[in-house]
């Protein structure tokens, strides 16, 4: 079997999102947000579009979006790549989602709260090293928490997850595996088979499932996707050799600032600041005629007579 990677913008909201897959959303969130634990019994999956409710304000798209037990409304986003201000943006989806259910003249009252759950396939947070990081507002004293949580941020980082099929032994665990591996596997795990909302998941994710048109919106993603990677790659090697360069101009200029104090004394600033100014070939060029140098005048002239007025 040949399954489609559920981290993708279409398999995740075809697995997760479509009319069917009430029960997969249910086993997922209680997996992700409440640690296996049936505290979800039911939801209802609503439009992930959020229009905006005021004037100039950003349209929001999400991936999937629904109401739990408890009436709390549940925004769920799979994020491929490590985008400018991504930690902004899922800030800004949260709060957006909490201040535009009232309507024009209905009473605070009525808010419900906001979790925001985000699974990432890079590291958001690079030195904590956790897969599930949790966040919601309380006191930077002593950490109490705000009443009733109106907003929860939750991230999941499927690279931090590290555990071979043998050792799943949570519903959280498996979750997780799905999510990180389905589109690596042949066919569907034994100990994953068990589960009856991961074996439909699974069932979803049969690319022999998939229409034509189904298939052809996926490539197209799936191509997207390694364009933009590729594009963050170059954009990323473009300013190591960027930076390299610099550095060693930079040493460059400190070789020759230490033999011109050697010969002539100390370099005043203004002097400095036009050595920092020259090319590599001007640099070279300068480190060749120090040895010639009596006096600052020699440098001055050296300037003069090599960079433009």
């Amino acid at each position: 079997m040949i399954f489609i990677n559920p981290k993708t913008d279409f398999a995740f909201k075809k697995i997760f999102g479509s009319t069917d897959s009430k029960d997969i959303l249910i086993s997922f969130l209680n997996g992700l947000l409440y640690e296996g634990n049936p505290t979800i019994e039911d939801l209802e999956i609503i439009d992930p579009y959020l229009p905006p409710s005021i004037p100039g304000l950003k349209d929001t798209f999400l991936d999937v979006k629904a109401k739990i037990t408890g009436n709390k409304i549940v925004i769920i986003e799979m994020q491929v790549l490590n985008v400018v201000a991504f930690d902004k943006r899922v800030v800004f989806n949260a709060a957006k989602t909490f201040a535009t259910q009232l309507k024009s003249g209905e009473g605070y009252s009525k808010l419900n709260s906001v979790i925001a759950l985000t699974i990432t396939d890079f590291q958001m947070f690079p030195h904590r090293n956790k897969v599930i990081s949790r966040f919601t507002f309380a006191d930077m004293e002593d950490l109490f928490i705000y009443p009733e949580h109106p907003l929860e941020l939750i991230f999941v980082e499927l690279p931090n997850f590290q555990k071979d099929l043998n050792e799943l032994e949570t519903l959280t665990d498996k979750w997780i595996y799905f999510m990180k591996q389905t589109s690596n596997l042949d066919s569907v795990p034994e100990t994953m088979d068990e589960v009856a909302a991961i074996q439909k998941a699974f069932r979803i994710a049969n690319q022999a499932n998939l229409s034509m048109e189904e298939l052809e919106t996926l490539e197209k993603q799936q191509m997207f996707l390694e364009d933009q990677r590729g594009a963050i790659l170059k954009g990323i090697e473009q300013g190591l050799e960027q930076g390299l360069e610099q550095g060693k101009q930079e040493g460059e200029i400190g070789i020759i600032l230490r033999l011109l104090e050697r010969r002539i004394g100390e370099i005043a600033p203004e002097l400095q600041t036009r050595l920092r100014q020259l090319s590599s070939g001007q640099l070279e060029a300068l480190a060749d005629a120090v040895l010639t140098f009596t006096d600052v005048t020699d440098l001055t002239s050296w300037l003069q007579d090599h960079t433009p007025s």
